[in-house]
């Protein structure tokens, strides 16, 4: 099957988690946008297929079915690509590590825009200090500290005791928050031992290292996710 990935051009975003296993996998998938602009999109959003329409990118075409959200997207994807157990209950523990990372990822998101997308950092400037410090004091460790006894609980090498999706996506976690919060993650370093090996094991994997290396991979800039905001860090 040829897969139709769907997310905004310019930036990694919430797609860089699916990318990441398409990419891992070697499937055979087309960025969407990035190939028509993000234009492309609109006819699912307008709702062009009722009763199945995403609220917003990205979300993946395979087939006739239209899949929204991260987490959704790599349940469906994860036994077609080899990329978790396959018993059901290993495939629910995977979207219980999945949807953990998403509730993370919109906290990373809040710490530099708590007052909403739609308004620009330079508009809520003060807002993100009280956010930002409040995240590097109560929540970064905390999500992490999780991540990092629950990987030691699985023998250390991979959160589902073999690789998977979930792999891939603490991998991206990791390095955007390097990206963000340098200075805080120095600080973090040596209480996340199996994630920070984790991290370089999966940046080392054959099709990843490649895909790191490609035009495919964008950069982080401060405009996705991950952003880096010097005043931010602490």
């Amino acid at each position: 099957m040829r897969y139709q990935l769907f997310y905004w051009t310019g930036i990694q975003g919430r797609g860089e988690f699916v990318r990441l296993a398409l990419e891992d996998a070697g499937a055979d998938y087309v960025d969407v946008a990035r190939v028509h602009g993000d234009g492309a999109m609109q006819p699912f959003l307008d709702g062009a297929k009722p009763g199945v329409t995403p609220f917003a990118p990205p979300f993946l075409k395979a087939g006739r079915q239209v899949i929204a959200h991260v987490a959704n997207i790599l349940h469906y994807l994860g036994p077609a690509l080899a990329l978790v157990p396959p018993s059901e209950a290993r495939r629910l523990q995977a979207l219980q590590w999945q949807l953990t990372i998403a509730d993370f990822v919109t906290e990373i998101h809040d710490s530099h825009h708590p007052l909403g997308g739609s308004l620009y950092y330079e508009e809520q400037r003060k807002e993100a200090a009280r956010r930002a410090e409040a995240f590097r004091r109560d929540r970064l460790g905390r999500f992490l500290g999780y991540f990092e006894r629950e990987l030691a609980a699985a023998g250390g090498h991979h959160a589902l005791g073999r690789h998977s999706y979930v792999d891939l996506s603490l991998f991206q976690l990791m390095r955007g928050l390097e990206y963000a919060y340098p200075k805080a993650m120095r600080r973090q370093a040596r209480k996340l031992p199996h994630l920070r090996a984790l991290a370089d094991r999966v940046e080392q994997r054959p099709n990843i290292a490649a895909y790191l290396a490609s035009p495919r991979r964008l950069a982080f800039n401060t405009q996705g996710i991950f952003r880096h905001y010097p005043e931010l860090d602490g």
